[in-house]
């Protein structure tokens, strides 16, 4: 780790909702305010603040150590959130009360949904999103969160003590060492350490060790957790170059403009922060030939193109396009960083040549012919831990009370980070607690699909949500993620207000009535074609028509049926949000049900729990090849059905896992039949004792 500018530097948030002045402590012998947290956060990204202020949210006293408390909620890559299956993420962090939908409903400056052309079941919200905006809101926010305390401090290693027999794991974390020596206990750990852990930035054939573009990486933490016998691995990443937007031509290239009205990421914002004729346009332009000419003649100079290391393969670098595509064009969006920022992000031009070759390359493509280059794009290289090695909640299978989120997991982009952050926090604070943890499964939201995915399949390349990973598409749609998780977050762990409470259920209440109205109100198909001429409603046959199904079709919405039939439907227009949540409930009323009866099965495969401590490795009573024994051995699955999703165990062996695991469970049910019907006679003949 580096050692600090200021290490004594401590900054407590007020615990009530008044913003206080920072507390500051110059100087190595400045006194903590504490030294002993319920839970403590390692890294302030995104996967770091979700899960400090969730803990936080849960009532436990927190701490969140950053390298810099200026860099909190700093948007290291690129200036947007969500996208296709992205946006899904962040409706669900929202749901559990987390921040990143609220923080960008007040700082985007461009808002679209992705995927229009298709069903709302797959619509990506998505927003361009102002650098210095985001970042001052999400510090605001963290720094003014009660039970949260933000301190600069380097972790250079973990305290470890004896396991809890009653878990698995060769030891349990109690606190972390920091560089300046100093100690710091707590119940629960969290790890969001991104690209930190042994980072190195490339740069043409130049490397440098860094998490991050100025921050030192993360290199004692990296060998403590390899010495505990984690498996280790190692994937890249990169950026593009950053550009001066005085010195593109945008009247040659195709305009992209927000949509009118813009859709807010929180459930609970009425309307983003800016209107849409005042937020920035972006803009599309190509690669050609020229570049693919540059890329191919200087690949000698780009180490980092050469490493064998595993990059994203959704969001590839300029040299792996021309490598894997050649001769194609590909797209380079122009995106704006700020209201008030002179740069532009060239989006899908992430590169890693030479800054001078990086320069002529940028000047070979429509409208920045005479483009002036800021910061080269440059590439990164990290560690991260095989995800196989968390259960579900997070935890580590070698290190109880331990956990990872983020980077350090093998995904990418800040909306998978802070999916895992908030599943983290709150976790971490149910296992301070004692309590049972929150386990969102494939069935109920995109965060189980992610996080099933990881500890089931794990990865060797940078992991990125899309719609078509959910088997169960239409019924996790981004419009009921509240539905879905809010009354969860609230019931169960806490970490949801009672505002937001609320208005999930005016929400919930409000869609049953209408759906139970529209469904009452039924007309011939004819009287139907005469109301609402613009429908495309056969009249051949005319057969009665419920509202409901008058609503399926694309050209009606719910004002122009409450137009049609005003007394009873003019009350769910008044909120945009209901009305259009309404259409969406009539699109997919008829396949619902046959995919409510698929989520039944998989939720009876996931009720089937697999005994915690089953030693697979040296299991008698089931017929086990030594390859599944390993995997098994290996991801430790919670339940049969995610024992079948794990690649190399055969369903024969999950027939004999199946019938293991009823065998010991009647079994069990025997002897604790037996053991209770002892305890009855043994207490009968008691009473007769007593009695003669």
């Amino acid at each position: 780790m580096f050692s600090l500018r200021n290490c004594g530097l401590w900054v407590a948030a007020s615990l009530t909702k008044k913003r206080l002045t920072l507390a500051r402590f110059s100087g190595d012998s400045a006194a903590p305010l504490a030294t002993k947290f319920d839970v403590i956060v390692i890294g302030g990204g995104h996967a770091g603040t979700e899960a400090a202020a969730a803990a936080a949210r849960c009532g436990s006293r927190t701490l969140l150590l950053t390298h810099r408390v200026d860099t909190i909620g700093q948007m290291s890559c690129n200036p947007s959130f969500g996208g296709i299956g992205k946006g899904h993420l962040m409706r669900e962090v929202d749901a559990l009360d987390g921040l990143c939908s609220r923080i960008c409903d007040q700082s985007g400056v461009h808002y679209k949904v992705l995927n229009r052309r298709k069903g709302p079941a797959v619509w990506g919200l998505r927003a361009q999103i102002d650098r210095k905006l985001y970042k001052q809101n999400m510090q605001k926010e963290i720094l003014n969160t009660p039970l949260l305390t933000v301190q600069e401090g380097a972790v250079e290693d973990l305290i470890l003590t004896e396991p809890e027999p009653e878990y698995t794991g060769k030891c349990r974390v109690s606190g972390v060492v920091l560089a300046d020596g100093s100690t710091v206990h707590a119940e629960s750990v969290v790890l969001t350490t991104g690209t930190f852990l042994r980072g190195v930035i490339v740069i043409g054939l130049e490397m440098h060790p860094a998490g991050r573009l100025g921050d030192q990486p993360s290199i004692g933490l990296a060998h403590t957790l390899e010495k505990l016998g984690f498996v280790v691995g190692r994937l890249k990443t990169g950026t593009p170059p950053r550009i001066a937007k005085e010195s593109i031509n945008f009247s040659i290239l195709n305009k992209q403009t927000p949509d009118n009205p813009s859709i807010p990421f929180s459930f609970i914002s009425e309307t983003v922060w800016i209107k849409p004729e005042d937020q920035l346009p972006c803009y599309l332009t190509h690669t050609n030939p020229k570049v693919d000419e540059i890329v191919l003649e200087n690949l000698h100079l780009n180490s980092h193109i050469k490493e064998t290391t595993r990059g994203p393969r959704y969001c590839p670098s300029i040299e792996s396009k021309v490598l894997r595509f050649p001769n194609r064009l590909h797209q380079v969006w122009l995106e704006p960083e700020g209201m008030d920022s002179d740069l532009i992000y060239p989006q899908g031009l992430s590169v890693t040549l030479p800054a001078e070759l990086q320069e002529k390359m940028i000047t070979c493509i429509k409208g920045l012919e005479k483009a002036k280059m800021i910061q080269p794009g440059y590439g990164v290289q990290y560690d991260y831990l095989d995800p196989r090695q968390i259960t579900p909640s997070l935890e580590t299978h070698l290190v109880q009370r331990l956990f990872f989120a983020g980077q350090i997991n093998g995904t990418t982009g800040y909306e998978e980070a802070a999916a895992q952050g908030v599943i983290a926090g709150i976790n971490a604070s149910l296992r301070v607690k004692r309590k049972p943890p929150f386990v969102v499964s494939r069935t109920e939201g995109y965060i189980g699909v992610l996080i099933d995915d990881l500890t089931t399949l794990g990865t060797n390349e940078p992991y990125r949500m899309f719609t078509s990973r959910a088997e169960f598409r239409l019924s996790l749609r981004p419009d009921n993620a509240d539905s879905r998780l809010t009354f969860r977050g609230y019931k169960e762990v806490g970490c949801v207000s009672q505002q937001r409470y609320e208005r999930a259920s005016w929400m919930k209440s409000s869609l049953e009535e209408g759906i139970s109205v529209l469904k009452s109100i039924e007309f011939s198909s004819s009287k139907w074609k005469k109301l609402i001429p613009e429908a495309s409603i056969s009249i051949g046959k005319s057969l009665p028509l419920r509202a409901l199904d008058v609503l399926k079709y694309e050209e009606v919405d719910m004002k122009l049926l409450a137009t049609a039939v005003p007394a009873p439907l003019k009350k769910y227009i008044t909120c945009r949000e209901l009305a259009e949540r309404l259409k969406i409930e009539a699109i997919y009323e008829s396949v619902l049900f046959h995919q409510q009866q698929q989520i039944k099965e998989v939720q009876q495969e996931e009720a089937l729990q697999l005994p915690k401590d089953l030693d697979y490795l040296t299991l008698r009573d089931v017929s086990l090849s030594y390859e599944v024994r390993e995997k098994l051995h290996f991801s430790r699955p919670e339940t049969i059905g995610a024992a079948s999703r794990i690649p190399g165990v055969t369903p024969a062996a999950i027939i004999n896992l199946l019938r293991f695991v009823k065998t010991t469970q009647q079994r069990q049910a025997a002897m604790d039949e037996l053991s209770n019907t002892d305890q009855y006679l043994c207490e009968t003949d008691k009473l007769e004792e007593r009695h003669l």
